[in-house]
């Protein structure tokens, strides 16, 4: 990819999508008239560096004043909040499910309770999060900006030095960000996996507390017992902890692809496909079911058919679930394609 392609990018992903693409053709314009396809990347590099940083590029285009640090450090800190702040998402919701795992539920606590007060807990933590590292990513960049007294208003990069057209080799696997938006990687599903991820991880480790039988003895539910033996749900650990690491792997890459592509949708199918066959190496087990449960649906209802027709149709909607998602990600990957967008 051209130093003038990644120049354009870097200044088009600074901008409101309502802007880009007349941007992109004055920007375009502008550069034909002093570039040729024959150009090479030293005169690419001089006509770059008299263009300037392309955050005061889009500052033109988008004839918006961003003063709220300064010129200087406006740029470095909102990057440094893009950067930090997902990764701080990350690594709480991940504290949150171990926390949640080694934690003393007790079994007079319902399902319901325990979903309720892990739901809250991490609602909570993940504001408390964005809060604290917003606070102090804007502390530290106001003091550095309050401290420079250079005078000079060209942002600076992640680097902190001063920019130069070879900072736009980070673009190096970029693409436009023109694109349609069925092709786009939505927040909300990242984010959403990663809360469902932390859910079902709690209640795995502690399904002998959580999950079973309870009873209305007047004052409240009771828990009786227990419906699937622990020490057989543990003994699986390590291809859950494998699903774990996949999924967070898969909601990384969504998040730094930002769109879809026939690699993340290829990796997408590969996640999903290993969670469906650890569900089923994991249910399939016949010693999986307490043995007080298995005698009380047995002296109930004659046997523990009823549960295996319920097990049988979790898994039949969770195959539907899983095949939808793997068509829909190569769906968007599709899109993307039939739009002529450069490949990834």
């Amino acid at each position: 990819m051209k130093l003038r392609e990644r120049y354009i990018y870097a200044v088009l992903e600074r901008l409101p999508k309502d802007r880009r693409e007349k941007a992109e053709a004055d920007l375009r314009s502008k550069l034909a008239e002093r570039l040729t396809d024959d150009s090479t990347e030293s005169e690419e590099r001089t006509v770059l560096q008299e263009l300037g940083h392309p955050a005061l590029m889009a500052e033109q285009y988008g004839r918006v004043r961003r003063y709220l640090i300064g010129p200087r450090y406006f740029d470095l800190y909102v990057r440094l909040l893009k950067l930090v702040i997902p990764l701080a998402v990350l690594i709480t919701l991940i504290v949150v499910t171990v926390v949640g795992i080694v934690s003393g539920i007790g079994q007079d606590e319902t399902l319901f309770n325990v979903l309720g007060s892990l739901i809250g807990n991490i609602i909570s933590a993940i504001f408390n999060t964005i809060m604290q590292t917003l606070f102090w990513i804007t502390l530290v960049v106001a003091f550095m900006d309050w401290a420079d007294k250079s005078g000079a208003e060209t942002p600076l990069g992640l680097t902190m030095e001063e920019w130069t057209p070879e900072d736009l080799k980070q673009w190096e696997s970029q693409e436009s960000l023109l694109e349609p938006v069925e092709a786009k990687v939505a927040k909300s599903q990242i984010f959403g996996s990663l809360i469902w991820m932390v859910i079902w991880t709690t209640v795995y480790f502690n399904a002998d507390k959580v999950l079973g039988i309870y009873t209305d003895d007047g004052e409240g539910l009771r828990f009786q017992m227990a419906i699937f033996n622990q020490d057989v749900l543990i003994s699986y650990w390590p291809f859950v902890a494998l699903v774990i690491v996949l999924e967070l792997a898969l909601a990384i890459w969504q998040w730094r692809a930002g769109y879809w592509n026939y690699r993340l949708a290829a990796f997408n199918a590969a996640v999903q496909t290993v969670s469906v066959l650890v569900f089923i190496l994991v249910f399939t087990n016949s010693e999986l079911l307490n043995r007080e449960f298995s005698e009380f649906l047995t002296n109930t209802f004659g046997g523990t058919n009823a549960l295996t027709w319920i097990f049988g149709g979790i898994l039949v909607i969770m195959i539907a679930g899983v095949l939808s998602d793997i068509v829909q990600g190569y769906r968007r990957a599709a899109k993307r394609r039939s739009e002529d967008m450069p490949p990834q």
